[in-house]
């Protein structure tokens, strides 16, 4: 297993979360810092998730980012700007988790 690889796609979903939740702050970009926080945060992002796709097959990346970054962003959503998650959309993240989980721990693809 390729532990650089993972590396970076944690440190890719942490800033692809954190410029997400500025982009919200932004207020359409009318607010100059949540938006360069969140231009700044896309930049490292996509330049760890290129590391990441070196080693990494890209639909297993991808199926752990997307994962990992709904759930994370739901989760800031809720902590910094009071967004309320039903019980639908709980159980579903649930399931998402479920599927990453099966990924790293099942597939063949992620080179265990």
């Amino acid at each position: 297993m390729n532990k650089e690889a993972f590396i970076f796609l944690g440190i890719a979903i942490v800033m692809e979360v954190i410029a997400t939740t500025a982009l919200k702050s932004s207020d359409s970009f009318t607010r100059l810092l949540p938006g360069f926080i969140s231009i700044a945060g896309y930049c490292i992002a996509f330049w760890c998730l290129t590391i990441t796709m070196r080693t990494l097959p890209t639909g297993v990346i991808y199926a752990i980012w997307s994962g990992a970054g709904i759930v994370l962003i739901g989760l800031a959503g809720w902590l910094v700007h009071g967004q309320k998650l039903d019980m639908p959309a709980i159980m579903g993240m649930g399931l998402i988790i479920a599927g990453v989980v099966i990924i790293n721990l099942f597939s063949k693809s992620v080179g265990h």
